[in-house]
């Protein structure tokens, strides 16, 4: 399994483009799965529901399972954050996996920089960042700078950049 990352400030906008990257990709035939780094308490369970109140009574693991999908929920208890490596071991191998956050993690990742914003660039001190997706010129980058808004142009570098076997994009009408 392939994997890259997007990483960057908080609102450089990640998401939105990880968003705008998945179906480019799986239009090109690439099985794609993701994973986030949520950078404070969440839950995707909710208060009277049944999972939640099997967890709420002490299990540690819940899944919960249906015709259309099936999520696996395990509370830490105070237990150290897993690795990405740790996380990773229990997903379902496929061609590119999509790793949202986990700026400090040494994996092959794509900064997302919107200048504008003030933050400082990841990519000039990260040696794991292999391109910059931004909305603006900057000078001096040592790696590619790739334009945050050519969604077809970052697929390209995704799929070059992890030995992909893709299909070529199709020129529109085609």
């Amino acid at each position: 399994m392939k994997i890259i990352g997007l990483a960057g400030w908080s609102g450089s906008g990640k998401t939105t483009l990880m968003i705008r990257l998945i179906p480019a990709l799986v239009a090109r035939g690439v099985v794609v799965s993701t994973m986030k780094h949520a950078h404070h308490e969440f839950d995707v369970d909710r208060p009277g529901k049944d999972s939640y109140e099997h967890r709420a009574a002490g299990a540690t693991e819940v899944m919960v399972s249906s015709a259309a999908r099936w999520a696996l929920m395990h509370e830490l208890r105070g237990t150290p954050e897993p690795a990405p490596e740790e996380l990773i071991a229990h997903m379902t191998p496929v061609d590119l996996l999509i790793i949202e956050g986990f700026k400090a993690h040494a994996h092959d990742k794509i900064e997302v920089h919107r200048p504008a914003a003030g933050n400082p660039l990841l990519a000039r001190d990260d040696p794991h960042v292999v391109a910059v997706a931004s909305d603006a010129d900057l000078p001096g980058l040592k790696v590619p700078r790739l334009n945050l808004d050519d969604i077809e142009a970052i697929v390209d570098f995704i799929v070059g950049h992890c030995g992909l076997a893709a299909a070529p994009r199709r020129a529109a009408g085609e």
